[in-house]
């Protein structure tokens, strides 16, 4: 790309996304994301009668900017007054009836059920084994898949956050207290928190724990996917090494079906199971806390505290679920018939390298396969070659006019107000950092786990890095995602640049019982790779040691 210019994709105000890309993104991603995530998100809000109806978004030189939708823009003139109470009403009887209940049921029984299906029989087709014209076809099903994924993700995004968010509000009034020791109170509620196949990897460490050849072979040091292969075939441990294996090899470790799955990456599955064997596990409940915290709870709203709390607990595991079992997964299997069609069109010539099949379209690759003309295998590597050259730093943060702060609540209808305050709070816990200044040798952000922990700074710009993880090193990372729970087992603290105390990094700190600092702003760009490191999860600081 020449003589780059970014603007507006439409009227309004575009903000760069990075929450989940840290870089542009593939072709093939981004169509299946753009044309899911809104009709999900905005499924999601209707149900809880929300004024923010959406979030619209386009690509700009290859960088995802959101625009934020309300109920009403769709139409000339927006919602008439009659729409918006009926849309306000819906919210208040959201609440009334605890939608999001409903919601969760629907996920266990139904959604989440589907999704699986959908993924095993997507995982049951060996995309080496088809013909140009199957594989193509195939990769239209994958494409068609991941797009209804996000959407299934997005779909219950209101839902994971509306208890939480409702929760907090309250709750910080109530006490006083920051979001930080409020979320400590979640602490245990979603297992799925802790790594993609939590149940399955403790399995492997019981039966590995009862097997002295099982114990030796983890032990020997050799090439990693032999030592999977090993264990996969020994008869004391066999069974449940497959089954963490298959619950885990598809599964994507990014956004983006340029991110390699777990099953890329054999080094760090071996280390997850030695992590497992020697004991590390989620951190429990602390009832102290929470009794500390009820403490400081006015009378007269104990019980509503109490209910709150409850229904946060209960809705907590939400938030990663819908990204494990949606599109964490269908972007894993996409990816592995990106790559055989990628390896096929290296061969013909029509592509330079495999790794550049995510970088065309699922019609473009499928053109291709079939002998039709599509775009050429140097126009396909230039793709590749921005995408990989460039990171969010290089695009402004914003397009178009800066966007207008939120109506203060007591402009809103009261019905409206409980809805607003809920998703305020969880926004404002996701995305705020504080603007602590750092130096030379010692970056601050949020704390978010107590304790203190010195360890070696393994810097991670992508999920291509995970391999270089060893057992007890601090991740210092732009930002982390569900995704990244395969390596969880692994740390012994987190850092990152962004994040607030609801991002993903807070949680898993929280979970594991390790030290976390988020919203840095700076790590990444102060700490080397390989530093000596103290992370203070009390005072928020992390020192650099040498």
């Amino acid at each position: 790309m020449h003589d780059v210019v970014y603007e507006a994709p439409g009227e309004g105000s575009w903000e760069l996304e990075s929450t989940h890309f840290q870089r542009p993104i593939s072709r093939f991603a981004a169509n299946a994301f753009r044309s899911g995530f809104p009709r999900g998100f905005a499924e999601g809000t209707a149900r809880y009668g929300m004024l923010v109806d959406h979030m619209e978004p386009a690509v700009v030189n290859g960088f995802i900017y959101t625009k934020l939708a309300m109920f009403g823009d769709d139409r000339p003139g927006g919602a008439t007054p009659d729409e918006l109470q009926a849309r306000i009403m819906t919210s208040v009887r959201a609440f009334a009836e605890k939608q999001w209940r409903q919601d969760l049921a629907h996920w266990d029984e139904i959604d989440r059920p589907a999704a699986i299906n959908g993924h095993l029989d997507l995982q049951d087709v060996d995309p080496a084994a088809l013909s140009d014209e199957e594989l193509a076809a195939h990769l239209i099903r994958c494409f068609e898949h991941v797009e209804s994924m996000h959407y299934l993700h997005h779909k219950y995004t209101a839902s994971a956050t509306i208890a939480l968010g409702d929760f907090l509000a309250a709750a910080q009034q109530w006490t006083g207290a920051g979001a930080g020791e409020l979320m400590e109170l979640l602490r245990g509620t979603s297992q799925i928190s802790t790594g993609f196949a939590a149940v399955e990897l403790d399995t492997v460490a019981d039966a590995v724990c009862a097997s002295t050849t099982a114990t030796r072979t983890l032990a020997e040091a050799g090439p990693p996917a032999d030592t999977l292969a090993t264990l996969a075939a020994d008869p004391d441990v066999g069974e449940q090494v497959q089954a963490y294996l298959d619950a885990v090899r598809f599964r994507s470790v990014g956004y983006d079906v340029s991110e390699p799955t777990a099953g890329e990456m054999p080094a760090l599955l071996v280390e997850a199971v030695r992590a497992a064997v020697a004991g590390a596990t989620a951190a429990p409940q602390d009832e102290d806390k929470l009794a500390a915290v009820r403490a400081r709870v006015p009378a007269e709203h104990l019980a509503d505290f109490d209910e709150r709390l409850g229904e946060a607990r209960l809705m907590n595991r939400l938030r990663d679920e819908r990204g494990a079992y949606s599109d964490g997964w269908g972007t894993g299997l996409a990816r592995r018939a990106l790559l055989e069609a990628g390896h096929r069109l290296v061969a013909a010539g029509l592509l330079t390298a495999a790794a550049h099949a995510v970088d065309a379209d699922a019609d473009e690759l499928a053109g291709l396969l079939r002998g039709e003309p599509g775009p050429s295998a140097d126009e396909v590597a230039e793709r590749y070659d921005w995408r990989t050259s460039h990171a969010n730093e290089d695009a402004p943060p914003l397009l178009g006019p800066v966007p207008s702060p939120p109506p203060p609540l007591e402009m809103l209808p009261p019905p409206a107000r409980r809805a607003a305050m809920a998703m305020g709070a969880t926004m404002a816990n996701i995305f705020g950092v504080p603007d602590t200044p750092n130096s030379d040798t010692v970056v601050h952000g949020l704390a978010v786990n107590d304790g203190v922990y010195e360890g070696t700074a393994r810097l991670v710009d992508d999920s291509a890095d995970f391999g270089r993880i060893q057992r007890g090193d601090v991740l210092v990372a732009r930002m982390t995602s569900p995704y990244f729970n395969v390596v969880l087992p692994l740390l012994g603290a987190i850092v990152t640049d962004r994040g607030g105390q609801l991002c993903h990094a807070a949680i898993v700190a929280r979970e594991y019982g390790i030290p976390g600092i988020v919203g840095t702003r700076e790590a990444t760009r102060m700490i080397p790779d390989g530093a000596r490191v103290r992370v203070d999860g009390t005072t928020g600081a992390v020192r650099l040691l040498g």
